[in-house]
């Protein structure tokens, strides 16, 4: 896919390097346009070196090659991140000052904006203006993160992370176009439904504190990017997560353990696959006191029992075999090895306890997956074929990861 993307001036554009990386690892060509207040954050030669291309945004360049028109007319996507208040102004009034603006003029293709600003500049009533003229021709405006900005304010305005810009693009792309045309044979998850849970369950002790784990929901974000980009209809189940949801997903939030078996056992029923990537909390608090517990001189800490929170995965895979269901269920093991054995040991026990079809391992521990950039996992299979290892960005495993997904389900459950 030829794929144009346009970098605005703005700090988050150094964010945009690693969604570059996305669309070029995934095989895209991509044509990189920056602003030339964009090369005042990142420069020329670092998209070059990533794209593999040369960069330029005068409509000077190669006027042989008329790029102010071609580049338009042949990409088959445009994404623009960070679209900044000056650039949505400019789109939306059609402005043509340099070569990015000239060829969102002639795009022929899905256009998508990832916005980032401060927040009173998102919602000054100016922008929102510009955002919904753009949406009513039919241009994708993402809506922008919400979380700390440049300086020291927080509020919406954040760029989505790349892995969501990614998801989105993609999904564009592959939606069936206004005559109901089905997305692309050749993906390996088109017409699936794909169910993938994510970040960490929180259990509560009182109304301020809880017990939680480090799980960032990073892994199970970028499992729902490559879900999308196979061409599957993705339900993203968000425990706690550091990240953003994905854009161009079936969003539902959940906090406990006990919110999340109840929404992946109702969203199981009309899924083809289930992926549990969330860090579930195995125990929760017997008791949860309606009131913050305090401190009392003179008195000994209080005594917090637990009781065990139900098994959601081995109770998915019990209902799918006692009512004859088609679902491939995929589990997630954070293991760490002890004197009882090492962590492939105990992911293999854990599995025959399960009865899953997939269990995708990892080693956990302080620094190490949780909350990280990279993971390195092995994947085990119920059905007794040899374990798969994967190793590098967690977009790369969740790209192996979905891979073996749709192997497996092509062999299981072969679409009807």
């Amino acid at each position: 896919m030829r794929i144009v993307l346009g970098v605005g001036g703005g700090i988050a554009a150094y964010k945009v390097a690693s969604l570059l990386r996305l669309f070029t690892e995934a095989g895209h060509k991509v044509t990189v346009i920056p602003t030339e207040a964009a090369t005042r954050f990142v420069g020329v030669a670092t998209w070059e070196a990533l794209s593999g291309n040369p960069v330029s945004n005068s409509v000077f360049d190669d006027v042989e090659k008329v790029n102010h028109v071609r580049l338009g007319h042949e990409a088959d996507l445009i994404v623009v991140a960070p679209a900044t208040a000056d650039l949505l102004a400019k789109a939306a009034t059609g402005q043509a000052g340099d070569l990015l603006t000239n060829t969102l003029l002639m795009a022929h293709g899905p256009v998508l904006f990832a916005p980032a600003m401060h927040t009173e500049m998102w919602q000054h009533a100016a922008t929102q203006a510009n955002v919904e003229t753009l949406r009513s021709r039919g241009v994708t405006v993402l809506e922008p993160a919400s979380g700390r900005l440049t300086g020291s304010d927080s509020g919406p305005g954040r760029l989505p992370e790349p892995e969501a810009i990614f998801a989105a693009a993609i999904a564009l792309v592959q939606a069936p176009d206004d005559a109901g045309a089905s997305p692309s044979a050749e993906l390996p998850l088109a017409g699936r439904t794909v169910t993938i849970s994510a970040g960490g369950t929180r259990e509560a002790l009182d109304p301020v504190r809880f017990l939680g784990n480090r799980s960032s929901g990073k892994q199970g974000t970028a499992l729902a990017a490559a879900a999308l980009a196979a061409g599957a209809t993705v339900r993203f189940l968000a425990a706690h997560m550091d990240v953003e949801p994905p854009a161009g997903v079936e969003l539902v939030r959940v906090e406990s353990a006990l919110e999340l078996r109840e929404a992946a056992l109702k969203a199981a029923v009309e899924s083809d696959v289930v992926i549990m990537a969330a860090a579930v909390a195995d125990f929760r608090p017997a008791e949860v006191s309606d009131t913050k517990i305090k401190k009392v001189d003179g008195e000994d800490a209080p005594v917090v029992r637990l009781i065990r929170n139900p098994d959601i995965l081995h109770e998915l895979v019990e209902r799918r075999n006692s009512e004859g269901g088609r679902q491939l269920i995929v589990g997630f093991a954070a293991e760490t090895g002890d004197a009882q054995g090492d962590v492939l040991e105990h992911a293999t026990a854990k599995l025959k306890r399960k009865g899953c079809d997939l269990l995708v391992v990892n080693q956990v521990g302080i620094g190490r997956v949780f909350g990280q950039d990279e993971n390195s996992v092995v994947i085990l299979s119920g059905h007794g074929a040899e374990p798969q290892s994967a190793a590098g960005s967690k977009a790369d495993v969740a790209a192996a990861v979905i891979d073996r997904v749709g192997a497996e389900l092509a062999r299981v459950f072969p679409a009807v």
